[in-house]
């Protein structure tokens, strides 16, 4: 293989990494192993905001491999993840009715196979949004997941489709 052709290959990787995290907002991290080369091992705390529930973003917690791999986008990250989402408006709106289930974000956590995703889910009877986040792959899935809930003022119904 030339050397054009593997920073051919290695540029690709990357803009298809980046352009993984454009609905995420990065909004802190924490190093948990030094690498001698490239990032070190970290914790990153990414923000999202829900496209469909304005007033609602969803923080996520998870592990981000470090050195020479991970800072090409070529490691794969851990399965595991934290939620929180919270009313961050002071009215909660919803332009369009929403599915009683949505796959809201997904998120490439290698570069081929695996991904992290996070669902929302509305519980009517209750006027609460439920936020799932969990990975798979292209063969198998981990049952490793987080869960959170937003729930919604009784003044304000949810439109459900």
């Amino acid at each position: 293989m030339s050397l054009n052709a593997a920073l051919g290959g290695a540029l690709v990787g990357i803009c298809l990494m980046s352009s993984a995290y454009a609905g995420s907002e990065q909004v802190g991290e924490v190093s948990t192993a030094f690498r001698l080369l490239g990032h070190n091992d970290r914790v990153v705390v990414e923000a999202y905001d829900d496209p469909r529930v304005q007033g609602v973003t969803c923080y996520v917690s998870r592990a981000r491999t470090g050195g020479v791999k991970g800072t090409v986008g070529l490691a794969e990250d851990r399965a595991e993840a934290s939620i929180a989402c919270r009313q961050v408006a002071t009215n909660l709106r919803f332009p369009d009715k929403l599915p009683l289930q949505e796959d809201v974000f997904t998120e490439r956590m290698s570069l081929l196979f695996k991904r992290l995703h996070i669902v929302r889910i509305v519980d009517p009877k209750r006027n609460t949004l439920i936020y799932l986040t969990y990975s798979d792959k292209l063969i198998d899935g981990n049952p490793q997941n987080s869960i959170t809930a937003v729930p919604v003022p009784t003044t304000t119904l949810i439109p459900v489709k």
